[in-house]
């Protein structure tokens, strides 16, 4: 019998009433393509881990999205990833049980990604000529920065990459209340130095 997160049932028992199924189904389809894998709750979202990461999936209001965590490196045997990122664990967004295929399609895309964490292949590094990042403060981090001199020093020390990952999450919040605990928890962690992925690089 596969082994089932209690957090991970909490959370699709807390999705909005539509995605309940569609969560379900994911589920279902992981385990069965490998039924070793371990369940996770990581960036606040379910993850499917086996010898690393294989994907993962989240729900949000009026859609749910998963994905593979090697998809650039899969091959896309039944157009499941057609216009996914493919820098993204998280590229393929539905909406409805009905946009989901068949079982065995993404049951075969599991063992894609089963395989290819086996084999231990891993990513090629996108190349990025320099200066390509642009990231743009919001002005409520830029304020609060400016009084927390030392959360500013790490916040400026970082990679492109690491201070838009700040951005993002601060700018994602749904409502004022969320981005104003975003943004304490954000001055606590880079008064510390931490990045915002902080827990997960500690767990490499």
């Amino acid at each position: 019998m596969p082994i089932r997160s209690p957090q991970v049932d909490a959370y699709i028992a807390r999705a909005p009433e539509y995605a309940r199924p569609i969560l379900a189904k994911i589920r279902h389809a992981f385990h069965a393509g490998c039924p070793e894998l371990e369940e996770r709750i990581k960036w606040n979202s379910p993850s499917f881990e086996y010898k690393g990461l294989l994907g993962g999936m989240a729900a949000f209001k009026a859609h749910v999205a998963f994905g593979f965590w090697k998809a650039r490196l899969m091959e896309d045997t039944s157009g499941l990833l057609r216009g996914e990122p493919r820098a993204s664990a998280m590229g393929v967004s539905v909406t409805s049980l009905k946009e989901l295929p068949p079982k065995r399609v993404l049951v075969a895309y599991v063992r894609q990604a089963r395989r290819l964490n086996e084999e231990g292949r891993k990513e090629p590094k996108l190349a990025r000529p320099k200066g390509t990042i642009r990231v743009r403060v919001p002005p409520d981090l830029k304020a609060a920065l400016t009084h927390h001199a030392q959360a500013k020093r790490h916040f400026d020390a970082f990679p492109p990459s690491a201070r838009r990952d700040y951005v993002e999450w601060l700018t994602e919040a749904k409502s004022p209340r969320t981005r104003a605990k975003r943004l304490a928890t954000a001055l606590e962690w880079l008064d510390e130095g931490k990045r915002h992925n902080w827990k997960y690089e500690r767990r490499r």
